[in-house]
């Protein structure tokens, strides 16, 4: 593991805490997460269908993109000591090929009793369009 992992304790963590990271959606990600996952959809491997149709270039799995959540949870937000609850998803606009992202968590809500964390996640492009966003449920152990 080259990243350090961040540890937020709950009572530390204030309402509008935020923190974010960007990527950049290459073809080896996109290749590998169709291997891990088994999404071969050729709007997203094949070039020739893709220009077929209205996107007229391949497409980002939406899934590849919302597994960067993941990563803003258990990384950084509240890093070490999370564990995910749940995750609501939108997928509001495609994601391209060389695309950079930017992927962001806030904090909404904090419950010292159930120790859950809510979080707003977003991920924009470059252009600052949202392309995924939904909330997080997170139990901050």
């Amino acid at each position: 593991m080259t990243e350090m992992c961040e540890e937020h304790k709950l009572e530390e963590i204030q309402i509008g805490q935020k923190k974010f990271f960007s990527v950049k959606i290459t073809e080896s990600l996109v290749n590998e997460f169709a291997k891990i996952s088994g999404d071969f959809n050729p709007l997203h491997m094949d070039e020739q269908y893709a220009k077929s149709t209205n996107f007229q270039r391949r497409v980002c799995h939406g899934m590849l993109l919302a597994s960067f959540f993941s990563k803003m949870i258990g990384m950084y937000l509240p890093g070490k000591n999370a564990l995910y609850f749940s995750q609501t998803l939108n997928f509001r606009l495609p994601c391209f090929i060389q695309d950079n992202v930017t992927v962001e968590g806030e904090v909404l809500e904090k419950s010292l009793a159930s120790r859950m964390l809510t979080l707003k996640t977003v991920i924009n492009n470059e252009d600052g369009k949202c392309l995924v966003d939904g909330i997080a449920k997170v139990l901050v152990r």
